[in-house]
């Protein structure tokens, strides 16, 4: 049986990753659950029923794996990445440590899968959250009309920053209501994150945050460099789940009534979109869900052939996770002939 390593088991993308192993049938057994200093005796849930010991990292040995998803930090993947491939264990990178190596082919199952098992190094390498989100809804779109410029909004959970922050946010609520000093809970977020938008997600590269900046590369990597991007990121006061109003150009031209229908085809891609009071989908409808959810499709008529449309996800699950979990397929699919 093919034997699986997931790297990054204690947050809340390697969780996720986790669940859809088990979710698929995946058994306990062919499963490497790691974490960097794991204690002895650590374990995590694997599914309702089972649980992994949780291995340290430091000491794998990574020939005991066919593949390997790191669902770690960029230090963390530059570190033990290359010691998964020099055991010629394929990697799903999630951390975004080596998308900018041209040999490294970054990956969005179901727009360039294609380039999954052929990747030169083995090492395959997954967009970001929110870039996911914004290109699973646009596949037909980019095949048919040729889309010229993207400009994206993007509205963040607090579990873009993980557990910690979501726990700040938390911390920061609660004390609100009692009236207490927000002073011992300001680590993450430098502004008050409760009850306010923070227009900065990522360390500033220039003048634009790394969240942007990410966005920008990602996009043109996946979709070719002729692809204009501005992208703005926002981190809002939720737990989980990110929503993105997209502004589209094209250079062919734009029929809405088409756009919609050719979403509608997409494997995990729901369209729900009525113009009538609640007839959208928020971020608190998509929680613990597996799909992107479109709403507010409409003309663009500020441009020639443009669109735009408002699209929600939970970050975690669809955003990474899954993708990573379908990459990790493709990539294995030629051992399954």
């Amino acid at each position: 049986m093919t034997k699986i390593a997931v790297a990054g088991v204690m947050e809340s993308i390697g969780r996720e990753i986790l669940s859809f192993l088990e979710e698929s049938g995946i058994k306990p057994a062919d499963v490497f659950a790691l974490e960097p200093k794991s204690p002895l005796g650590n374990q995590v849930s694997y599914g309702e029923d089972d649980e992994l010991d949780v291995f340290n990292l430091d000491d794998f040995d990574f020939s005991k794996a066919d593949i390997a998803v790191f669902a770690t930090t960029e230090e963390i993947s530059r570190r033990y990445v290359p010691k998964a491939l020099a055991k010629n264990t394929k990697v799903v990178d999630c951390s975004g440590a080596f998308f900018a190596e041209a040999d490294v082919p970054m990956v969005v199952a179901g727009l360039n899968g294609d380039l999954a098992s052929g990747a030169p190094r083995g090492l395959v390498s997954v967009p970001s959250a929110p870039v996911t989100q914004m290109l699973l809804p646009l596949q037909k779109t980019a095949e048919t009309l040729h889309i010229s410029r993207l400009v994206v909004s993007t509205y963040m959970s607090a579990s873009v920053y993980g557990k910690e922050a979501m726990d700040e946010l938390f911390n920061q609520t609660r004390k609100i209501f009692m009236n207490e000093t927000l002073a011992d809970d300001q680590n993450i977020f430098h502004k008050q994150i409760a009850f306010n938008v923070i227009p900065q997600a990522g360390e500033f590269i220039g003048e634009e945050t790394r969240c942007e900046w990410a966005m920008n590369a990602e996009t043109k990597k996946v979709l070719g460099g002729g692809v204009k991007v501005h992208a703005n990121c926002a981190i809002i006061p939720a737990f989980i789940g990110c929503g993105q109003f997209v502004n589209v150009e094209c250079a062919e031209e734009v029929d809405v009534d088409a756009v919609r229908e050719q979403m509608r085809t997409i494997p995990g891609v729901i369209v729900f979109d009525k113009n009538v009071e609640g007839g959208y989908v928020s971020l608190t409808d998509v929680q613990g869900e597996n799909e992107v959810y479109v709403s507010r499709l409409r003309q663009d008529a500020s441009v020639e052939n443009g669109f735009s449309f408002w699209c929600v996800a939970d970050n975690l699950r669809v955003g990474v996770a899954k993708n990573a979990f379908e990459v990790m397929k493709l990539m294995l699919r030629p051992q399954n002939h």
